[in-house]
């Protein structure tokens, strides 16, 4: 069946094909958390919706059982520079390592937990732990500057990053209780789907195959 005929088989099915469409276009994720109900009518029209942003668009449609994405593999106003362009990216080279290692720490996490995506509940964790994590490991890939990488720059560095990880639904602060004063440290945060959906180890080899340089 094509979007074409699920918009045309009645007005209930046309306001949520309209709606999951939108979703898909107003943020780099839907969650299925975000609105349970068209996500499920996305997973039942899933070939559907495939078939539409293929054709029309050139895109593709990445889909777990949490987390739904659109791939667009090429940018086409050219005119719009890489610095004026909405999208997920880092260029300095400390900030693509904090994000490579943030994805690191996650999946040690998750194996040491025994999380996995299917689980209703996300991983959390301790910004504390994460520092600790990446401080040990930015010192382990950066020899012969490791006097450069002090834990009070490592924790610059992944504060730098935080807003973008946010922003993007990569990470959720968790809020604390009215009566609990919680430190830098002990801020929890939660790892949300799209987390999922990347992994250090092949970002890294990646990074090294195209043979590019972030700099400074």
């Amino acid at each position: 069946m094509k979007i074409e005929e699920l918009i045309d088989g009645g007005e209930q099915t046309a306001q949520n094909v309209r709606a999951v469409l939108n979703i898909l276009l107003e943020s780099p994720y839907f969650y299925k958390t975000d609105d349970e109900r068209l996500f499920l009518v996305l997973m039942r029209y899933k070939r559907a919706f495939e078939a539409f942003f293929d054709k029309f668009f050139g895109w593709s449609l990445v889909m777990d059982a949490k987390c739904a994405r659109l791939y667009k593999p090429k940018w086409f106003n050219e005119k719009i520079t890489l610095p004026n362009r909405d999208m997920f990216t880092f260029t300095k080279r400390d900030d693509c390592m904090a994000f490579l290692l943030v994805l690191e720490f996650f999946e040690r996490e998750c194996r040491e937990q025994g999380v996995t995506a299917d689980d209703r509940d996300n991983l959390r964790y301790r910004f504390g732990d994460l520092l600790e994590y990446a401080a040990v490991r930015f010192r382990a890939l950066m020899t012969g500057k490791e006097e450069n990488y002090t834990d009070e720059r490592v924790r610059q560095i992944l504060k730098g990053i935080m807003p973008q990880l946010e922003k993007y639904r990569f990470l959720r602060k968790v809020k604390p209780s009215a009566d609990d004063n919680v430190s830098e440290a002990e801020t929890i945060f939660e790892c949300l789907p799209a987390m999922w959906h990347y992994q250090a180890a092949q970002l890294a080899q990646g990074m090294e195959a195209n043979g590019k340089e972030v700099t400074e």
